[in-house]
């Protein structure tokens, strides 16, 4: 390990910057390009501590190095003038050394001072450094591997991140759903209670990103109210079907489904919608099995709504209950009913459902626009959708 000069008003001497004399050393027995280097650094950067600014003075620096200064037993030196980086960053001379500085304690570069302080070097007719003294870039070799580890971590935590985030819109906008059916339905319990305590959660989700850790507890509070509420309600609900629930014919094999546009399209919107005075009707096979497979997240949030899937009225009802939970207005399932049919427009409400749960669409009340644009033309394949589906999760 080379031993450290004395402090030229470059080097602030501290456990940081003489972790990265260490990792100078190693990086010297890598082989890591430097793109690789460069692109591992990068996607780091702001997790350890560097901005913008250090970012584009490391890729300065490392713009002077030559692919075999990344090589075994080559250190990546490179030796620059203060000018020179002055010209190329636009940064002041007090600036260059604050940058500096942030990278060798982000344990990135490393000093190679010598005995006089200046920057100095040169190659042999091969292009490989003989002797250099300045900034060694080595540490990024060395921490390559790492950088990239902590990448895919870092991902994963984002991914993570976003499931929840989503996990909790769907867990709040069903909780408020059994809520307003307690008030609508005049059942009896603590519902004044309860709503206060959902308030009181809602009123405590952060308004910036927060740890993702944070965020599990908030997930797990509003699950634990969540469930509560399930409870209560299951215990005290009449599970008798309404009697102004849509009558739809109980079979297991989902029929060709005709239905009259004036039946349906009563408002202004849908009316302008009418394809020539035609009855619009979209058609498909496929059984319920196959859909309850298919959508396993919409099967599994219908259940915790006290549904259960037994025939296509059943189906129709939990896609209008769950429908308003991820965005789609009374309006957008109406329309695509009457443009799809009850039976095929709930079968796309659970495929919209479970896409959106999945983080594959964002805009569940635009996606589902465009299924019932589809259907107008016949270029709507809700089974194939389904059977993709299923091959995907079994992948």
């Amino acid at each position: 390990m080379q031993t450290p000069a004395p402090n030229t008003g470059w080097r602030k001497v501290s456990l940081a910057v003489r972790a990265s004399d260490i990792y100078a050393d190693a990086g010297e027995q890598m082989d890591v390009p430097k793109q690789r280097a460069m692109l591992a650094v990068k996607r780091v950067g702001v997790h350890i501590g560097l901005k913008a600014s250090d970012l584009m003075l490391l890729d300065t620096l490392a713009a002077f190095s030559q692919p075999q200064d990344w090589t075994h037993g080559q250190r990546a030196i490179v030796w620059p003038s203060n000018a020179l980086l002055m010209e190329h960053t636009g940064f002041s001379l007090s600036a260059l050394k604050r940058h500096v500085n942030r990278l060798a304690a982000a344990g990135v570069i490393a000093f190679k001072d010598s005995p006089n302080g200046k920057r100095w070097g040169h190659r042999d007719a091969r292009g490989e450094i003989v002797e250099a003294y300045g900034f060694d870039l080595s540490p990024l070799a060395a921490r390559t591997a790492e950088f990239e580890t902590l990448h895919e971590d870092l991902q994963q935590e984002r991914a993570e991140y976003q499931t929840l985030k989503r996990h909790i819109t769907i867990t709040r906008r069903a909780i408020r759903a059994r809520l307003e059916a307690a008030v609508q339905e005049k059942i009896k319990g603590p519902w004044a209670d309860l709503s206060a305590a959902f308030d009181e959660l809602l009123a405590h989700l952060p308004t910036r990103k927060t740890t993702t850790e944070k965020m599990r507890r908030i997930a797990g509070l509003f699950d634990q109210l969540k469930s509560r509420i399930e409870r209560l309600f299951d215990t005290e609900m009449d599970t008798k079907p309404s009697k102004n629930e849509p009558h739809l014919q109980t079979t297991n094999e989902l029929e060709s489904v005709k239905s009259n546009v004036g039946d349906f399209c009563d408002t202004e919107e849908t009316t302008a919608l009418k394809p020539n005075g035609e009855n619009c009707k979209e058609t498909a096979k496929i059984d319920l099995a196959t859909i309850a497979q298919a959508c396993p997240d919409f099967t599994s949030w219908a259940k915790n709504l006290g549904l259960s899937l037994r025939d296509w009225a059943d189906l129709h009802r939990m896609a209008g209950q769950l429908a308003p939970m991820i965005g789609i207005p009374q309006k957008s399932w109406d329309t695509a009913q009457a443009y799809m049919g009850p039976q095929a427009a709930a079968i796309a409400v659970a495929l919209v459902f479970e896409k959106h749960t999945s983080g594959e669409v964002k805009s569940p009340a635009g996606y589902l626009r465009g299924m019932i644009a589809k259907s107008r033309v016949g270029e709507l394949h809700l089974e194939r959708s389904c059977y993709g589906r299923l091959k995907a999760l079994a992948a």
